[in-house]
């Protein structure tokens, strides 16, 4: 599996984001709707490196859930007035990353999210999981 390149090619915003600001529930509202699992954010807002305030990650048991959450997402933030910077992964639907600047998503099937192993990469970042 080839790694997702659109993260390293854009820049940080300005504004930082919190948990409770708008974009960011409702993306966990949207994935936990469309039962998505192991939903994880981590706060990488102290991270001089990151390129982004959030990442928030989940999985999905089948291919067509992974599209489905991700789907939603867009569809439930274009709702707020949030478009996407980018989205990657909708081809092979085993990951699909969903990019808002300073918040990014990640769908994966469980095997992919092992593989690439995004919480190990960014262990130093303040995580929270959230009921699926």
């Amino acid at each position: 599996m080839a790694p997702l390149t659109v993260l390293s090619k854009r820049k940080r915003a300005e504004t930082r984001l919190s948990r409770d600001s708008e974009i960011f529930t409702t993306i966990i509202r949207a994935i936990q709707d469309k039962k998505g699992e192991n939903i994880v954010s981590l706060d990488l807002g102290n991270i001089p490196e990151a390129v982004a305030d959030f990442f928030i990650i989940c999985e999905a048991n089948s291919s067509t859930q992974v599209r489905a959450i991700a789907d939603y997402v867009e569809e439930e933030l274009s709702k707020i007035g949030e478009e996407p910077y980018k989205h990657e992964g909708f081809t092979a639907q085993q990951w699909i990353l969903v990019d808002y600047v300073n918040v990014v998503v990640h769908v994966f099937q469980p095997e992919t999210r092992k593989f690439y192993s995004l919480e190990e990469m960014w262990s130093d970042a303040d995580r929270m999981e959230h009921l699926g």
